[in-house]
């Protein structure tokens, strides 16, 4: 009997097609086939995780967020006159400077502050969903709700009150003729 209902005392079977409480597998602690759980290991394997993705490690800003970031060379930043040249040595050498001080400099920053802050975005965008979902969209959902029945209240109110008024006011006013005359 898999089931017993309140009234009467004999039991109505019910069959399922297939029960939710039975692996086809066999037991989730013991299973009896070997065959069936390697190919289930295989198939986990290949499956994708959703949060993660393969990074494009030449193209690090595919949506293009940071195109009206200033990007600086040492041309931008560093010029020097026709007819007021420096040694060409000391040119090379300031080049290589700042390219080599501006590349290594971002490097570690990145290195040391680009993990924490990548927390810290990310802790900032899942609060930041977190409220959106359980609270903003609620509270909107709630407030039209809740405008819904005062305006219809207030429609009651305007039609009851306002339109006999303006009705009245009209037919009042409906007698009223303007005649314009252009003296010469």
């Amino acid at each position: 009997c898999t089931r017993r209902y309140a009234r009467g005392t004999r039991c109505m079977l019910q069959e399922f097609p297939r029960s939710p409480f039975i692996r086809e597998q066999g037991n989730i602690y013991k299973p009896n086939n070997r065959d069936m759980m390697d190919t289930d290991s295989l198939n986990e394997k290949t499956l994708k995780d959703i949060h993660t993705k393969e990074i494009d490690l030449v193209n690090r800003d595919p949506k293009h967020l940071n195109d009206d970031v200033v990007k600086v060379d040492f041309e931008d930043v560093i010029a020097e006159p026709a007819g007021t040249y420096s040694f060409d040595g000391v040119w090379k050498a300031s080049f290589t400077t700042f390219t080599v001080t501006k590349y290594w400099c971002y490097r570690l920053l990145t290195a040391l502050v680009g993990i924490p802050l990548a927390l810290v975005w990310g802790i900032f965008f899942a609060i930041l969903s977190f409220l959106h979902i359980w609270a903003v969209v609620p509270c909107v959902k709630s407030y039209l709700i809740e405008i819904h029945c005062i305006s219809r209240v207030y429609s009651i109110c305007i039609h009851t009150f306002c339109d006999p008024f303006y009705e009245a006011m009209g037919k009042c006013f409906s007698n009223i003729h303007v005649r314009m005359t252009k003296e010469v």
